[in-house]
């Protein structure tokens, strides 16, 4: 099993490139199936999640293509081909390794009239139900039952019907899921508290290109009028916005700056404003924005919050900087509620962190120290490459699958802006 290990006390310095997003990824790629042309996704991350959801798509009767073999690019151009769906059935076996794959529900019962989909995986990080999901689609038509682990949907008649649903609470998932279903139905489907993420504008967008009738994209009420095909497209996923906010994290913890390639400042939001308020300086650039750690970091007080509020997803990796700020910083997480699994690591390398339920107390320390750690979850497992890049002497995080599912290439990219950051394995 592969190890990272990091070296620390190095300030990063230079340019470095953001990916597509994988959050965007994943919910693109099950577009293909709403249409028997192919679709191209550019600017796709090359990412463990990306590969296995290829393989999903491959065991519903799609092809994947691969365009150029360099594997010194990042990013890649696949070509998914869903000519003919061979199986509606999403197993166990691929469904279990990522939550994510939840998202061929909508896309099958809307173009094949039925899906029988495996109840997700993916991240230990809390209670994630599916019942949204299955509310909502319930709502513009389909026909639900659960049994043996399994979601089994039907839409009478082979085709769903449309019609109007409120989401009680915000749900990213859920709404690409219902969106994805909807744009095949026969009649009207009105979201109200849909997501806004901007991965959910990016769906959006991608599926209007495919030929889909969305109003309201990028607002809490989406509109879309059924259609009765959907053609192929040529789509580019949008920049992570959660890997340019880990690398700005890396610049601030650090002392360092970064120039990240290819995000702006409007995409980041609350991830941007919360790292000004901490004292780091943020200026566009031609290509980017450049990032540039103040003379101290700043205490903050945070709690996570749907887009546009503070991500869950950016949560771990302020907590491992704010060890390092001047004075008392309060976190609080009210998306999951298992989601503080990587304070007792921080905790094993000098972090002084307090957990209170959902509230996290971070106090900074003079000096963070190398250690082994393991990685619990996907953010969580950066939040420990981020204390390892400030940390005095070696540390090694393990579990680095986790970091392989969401950040392409992450020692490459550190290396070349100044950090010490090896993978090594354990045979």
């Amino acid at each position: 099993m592969d190890r990272i290990l990091i070296r620390g006390g190095n300030r990063l310095s230079g340019r470095l490139p953001i990916s597509g997003a994988k959050n965007a990824a994943l919910t693109l790629m099950p577009c293909a199936l709403l249409t028997d042309e192919p679709l191209t996704l550019r600017n796709l991350p090359r990412l463990a999640d990306v590969d296995g959801f290829g393989h999903l798509l491959n065991q519903l009767g799609a092809s994947t293509s691969i365009e150029g073999t360099n594997p010194q690019d990042f990013g890649r151009v696949m070509t998914i081909r869903a000519g003919k769906l061979t199986s509606t059935e999403a197993p166990y076996d691929i469904v279990r390794k990522m939550r994510a794959s939840i998202l061929v529900l909508g896309p099958l019962l809307g173009r094949g009239g039925e899906a029988t989909v495996s109840l997700p995986g993916g991240c230990a990080i809390g209670n994630r139900p599916i019942d949204l999901h299955l509310r909502a689609l319930e709502a513009i038509g389909a026909e639900l039952e659960m049994a043996a682990g399994y979601v089994k949907a039907i839409a009478p008649g082979g085709r769903l019907s449309g019609g109007r649903y409120r989401f009680p609470i915000v749900s990213v998932g859920a709404t690409e899921n219902v969106v994805m279903a909807a744009v095949l139905a026969r009649g009207t489907s009105v979201i109200e508290n849909a997501a806004r993420e901007p991965e959910i504008v990016d769906l959006c967008n991608c599926l209007v290109a495919m030929g889909a009738s969305i109003d309201g994209i990028g607002t809490e009420t989406l509109t879309i009028e059924g259609r009765d095909r959907l053609h192929g497209a040529t789509y580019a996923v949008m920049p992570d916005r959660i890997e340019a906010g880990s690398y700005a994290c890396a610049a601030a913890i650090t002392g360092g700056s970064l120039d990240l390639i290819g995000i702006s400042s409007e995409s980041m939001g609350a991830t941007f404003d919360a790292l000004v308020e901490a004292g780091v300086t943020l200026t566009p650039i031609k290509d980017g924005v450049r990032v540039e750690a103040g003379d101290t970091l700043k205490p903050l007080t945070l709690s996570t919050a749907p887009y546009p509020g503070f991500a869950t997803d950016m949560q771990a990796q302020f907590m491992a900087m704010l060890c390092k700020a001047d004075g008392a910083s309060v976190l609080t997480e009210t998306i999951f509620e298992n989601r503080y699994m990587h304070v007792p690591e921080l905790a094993r390398m000098g972090a002084d962190i307090q957990v209170r339920g959902r509230t996290a107390v971070v106090r900074g320390v003079d000096k963070l120290v190398g250690a082994p750690v393991m990685a619990t979850d996907l953010r969580a497992s950066m939040s420990l490459i981020l204390a390892g890049l400030a940390a005095d002497g070696e540390t090694s995080v393990g579990r680095v699958y986790h970091l392989d599912r969401g950040y392409e290439r992450l020692e490459e990219k550190l290396s070349a802006v100044g950090a010490d950051i090896e993978r090594a394995s354990d045979g």
